[in-house]
């Protein structure tokens, strides 16, 4: 079982992060900016106005004054260095998702309450006026909560991950699952890369860049999106969305498996192998349209492939390679014959990246593309009538749990 503290931790980078994506898609203009962790967690940008906004989340924490006095304290400092002419003029807002306590907060803020409880407070036995310490008067502080907005009572972690998800569906016009898994999973991987990022500049990104590296058709491994879903639940949704079809059509499906040269494991890819003839394969006398899976093995040495094989064929494990006879060329004519009963071709295995083109054009019948990658996706598909699904895994193993 997982910690639950750590699980609460990462819960507080989410609930900034999803905040942060929720702004990025409903941004006005193409070229309205944000930047994460720049004044605050979250600036925000637009033709118009900026926004620094502080985005916690504090489920199980009692609200109290001290929880955002520090924010607040933070955020007028930078309010000294606008009226010194130093920075430019910007809007604050902080906003707290709390168990309870909400109402000790009286809004809309006065200058009274705003140095009471926010304000002037003890350290180290000695007793801070943040405003006098900053030289701001009365008039000064009325013009700072002119710009300030608090809000104790923002939405919990679920009903505004339900939005994000709303929000993605409405503008891509998407399924749930493609909303979560391709558009959230791939945000949620740009919004971590930026706030990694050491320069403040390099933090900052526009509605239109943003859109542009979300919007891709595949599935990226990532490791915060999977510890928030929790690897089983992942890997049943994946399952459940492609690989759980009770009656298997007759398709002409391709597995393209990447394999990591430096944790290969002959018996970790034969069991793949077995797994995937096993539940992709029919091959009874009874079936109308016999069929089985091809498979394409994307950086496996030409050694390895060969003794690969050489032990499939002493477990009578029964595949065709497209090679008639040694010395022969590849003749994809040959690998794209029907597998049946008779034959007992229980898998059909591409030796080249190269071949996997001419066998398509060979194929009259309906075909799907299943890639597992790695790190960078290495098989195009130019024809947007067949169905292709990427999806990145960390290692091997992995897959095994997809399919």
């Amino acid at each position: 079982m997982r910690d639950r503290a750590a699980i609460d931790t990462i819960k507080g980078y989410f609930y900034q992060f999803d905040y942060s994506i929720f702004q990025m898609l409903n941004l006005q203009r193409e070229n309205d900016t944000i930047t994460i962790e720049g004044i605050e967690d979250v600036d925000l940008e637009t033709a118009s106005e900026a926004t620094a906004i502080q985005c916690k989340y504090y489920s199980k924490t009692e609200y109290n004054h001290s929880v955002i006095a520090e924010p607040i304290r933070h955020m007028l400092d930078h309010f000294a260095e606008v009226k010194k002419g130093k920075k430019p003029k910007i809007n604050y807002k902080i906003r707290g998702c709390y168990k309870s306590g909400q109402n000790k907060l009286n809004l809309p803020l006065t200058v009274k309450d705003l140095k009471d409880n926010f304000l002037i407070y003890r350290k180290q036995n000695t007793k801070h006026e943040h405003h006098s310490e900053l030289g701001l008067d009365d008039l000064a502080l009325s013009e700072f909560i002119s710009c300030l907005e608090v809000d104790v009572n923002a939405k919990d972690f679920d009903m505004q991950f339900q939005d994000l998800i709303k929000s993605i569906v409405r503008i891509f016009k998407c399924s749930n699952f493609s909303a979560e898994y391709f558009y959230y999973n791939n945000a949620l991987r740009v919004v971590k890369d930026l706030a990694v990022q050491p320069i403040v500049d390099c933090r900052k990104i526009s509605k239109k860049d943003f859109f542009n590296r979300i919007n891709t058709k595949k599935i990226l491994f990532n490791e915060w999106f999977i510890s928030i879903k929790g690897e089983k639940l992942y890997f049943q949704s994946l399952r459940k969305e492609y690989f759980s079809v009770l009656n298997i059509s007759s398709f002409e499906r391709f597995f393209l498996l990447e394999i990591d040269s430096t944790t290969y494991s002959r018996s970790e890819l034969k069991h793949l192998l077995f797994s995937i003839s096993r539940k992709w394969s029919k091959l009874s006398a009874r079936e109308p349209k016999p069929f089985c899976p091809y498979v394409y093995m994307h950086g496996i040495s030409t050694v390895e492939l060969f003794e690969l094989k050489k032990e499939l064929i002493s477990e009578d494990f029964l595949f065709w390679d497209g090679f008639d006879f040694e010395g022969a060329k590849f003749n994809p004519k040959s690998i794209v014959r029907r597998a049946d009963n008779n034959n007992k071709i229980k898998l059909k295995i591409i030796n080249s990246i190269d071949f996997i083109s001419l066998i398509v054009q060979e194929i009259s019948f309906t075909k799907e593309i299943y890639q597992f990658y790695l790190k960078d996706s290495f098989f195009s598909c130019t024809n947007s009538a067949i169905k292709h699904i990427q999806i990145q895994v960390s290692d091997l193993s992995k897959i095994n749990n997809i399919i």
